[in-house]
């Protein structure tokens, strides 16, 4: 199952490594990112892929909000399928 990924907070060193290193550890492969920073705010989209991870979205995504507070950034993460129906035209 693919998700998207988001992050936003004030930009600081080291948010794109916590993040990969965090779904590194619960299996979960970037397919694509994109980042950016606008007036000093870091912004991030990801493309997961959740397939080969052995936890469920919940447990996923509880261990990204934990990361999110640690680091001082906004985590969310949503089915891609949901994603795709909120921002259809």
């Amino acid at each position: 199952m693919r998700a998207v990924l988001t992050v936003v907070g004030k930009d600081k060193k080291g948010i794109i490594y916590y993040v990969s290193k965090e779904l590194n550890e619960m299996n979960i492969n970037i397919e694509d990112i994109s980042q950016t920073i606008m007036q000093g705010y870091f912004t991030m989209m990801m493309v997961v892929d959740m397939e080969s991870s052995t936890l469920d979205f919940e447990a996923i995504k509880k261990k990204l909000e934990l990361l999110g507070e640690s680091c001082s950034v906004d985590i969310k993460i949503q089915h891609e399928a949901i994603f795709n129906c909120m921002h259809k035209l």
